[in-house]
């Protein structure tokens, strides 16, 4: 892991890069001491992760991490400081920094942020060669299986009504994902998955819920018009269980105060277990 840090205390550039070398965690590739010599060498040698100080001259910590995240989105930033300012801190998480450190400096959590960080390099590096292995080893009858499994699943959501849903984009990415892995959803870690999406784990997984729940929604209407229709009795027992369906038929009727609920781990075995069969 390449470091680059900026500080414009000569003492807190060598006090974190001896942290940084002396326990292995990387090679400090550069330093500045003011934030407008270090936009031009930050882009320059692109490092994996920054270390930058809030309060410099020149150019502010702040400032300088949106510039250049425009610019190189994949550095990575770590703020330190001894700013105790709720606002400015709260700027430098908008601005785009992974965690801020205070100061006085304390050894074990430089270590321990430092490692997180490198470590989440690692899981996106990762995930990305994955995507990349698929994108161009994978056999073509492989690839045309993942296909049609992917149309099959995308089939059964517009069945629901849900290809009108934010987080039903969400749910079939990560069905593709799962697919082309090989693995079953158990084995894929979904809430790990999340975190290395776009947006964050928790976004993403109230989208695909709210989406999953605007599926059962439409599942009891249909219930109600035909309780014995085909898809009805498919997929309320493979996708949601039949006991939150009722529920759910029984808040539409206005019989409950409350409707049914989704299983996210129940739909999504369920749904790549339909596009299995199929």
């Amino acid at each position: 892991m390449r470091y680059y840090i900026v500080d414009d205390d000569i003492n807190v550039v060598k006090i974190l890069s001896n942290i940084i070398e002396d326990n292995n965690l990387g090679e400090v590739i550069g330093c500045d001491y003011d934030g407008d010599t270090a936009y031009n060498e930050i882009l320059a040698n692109n490092p994996d992760i920054v270390l930058v100080d809030l309060l410099m001259p020149k150019l502010d910590g702040n400032t300088l991490v949106k510039e250049i995240k425009a610019m190189r989105p994949k550095i990575n930033f770590i703020m330190v400081s001894q700013v105790s300012d709720h606002e400015l801190i709260t700027e430098s998480y908008e601005s785009g920094i992974e965690f801020f450190i205070s100061k006085p400096l304390n050894k074990i959590e430089v270590e321990k942020v430092t490692k997180k960080v490198a470590e989440k390099i690692r899981m996106e590096d990762m995930l990305n060669n994955i995507k990349k292995v698929f994108n161009s080893t994978i056999s073509k009858e492989v690839t045309n299986q993942g296909e049609d499994k992917i149309k099959e699943i995308k089939y059964i959501l517009s069945m629901l009504g849900m290809l009108g849903e934010k987080g039903t984009n969400d749910i079939i990415n990560v069905c593709a994902y799962i697919i082309n892995a090989k693995k079953t959803y158990d084995e894929c870690a979904i809430d790990e998955l999340c975190k290395y999406l776009p947006d964050n784990s928790k976004t993403v997984k109230q989208r695909m819920r709210r989406a999953m729940k605007e599926g059962l929604t439409n599942l009891a209407n249909a219930g109600l018009e035909d309780y014995f229709a085909d898809n009805f009795q498919r997929y309320s027992n493979m996708l949601f269980d039949f006991e939150n369906v009722k529920a759910e038929m029984d808040f539409i009727r206005g019989k409950r105060n409350s409707g049914g609920k989704v299983n996210m781990s129940k739909f999504f075995e369920g749904l790549l277990l339909l596009c299995d069969k199929n």
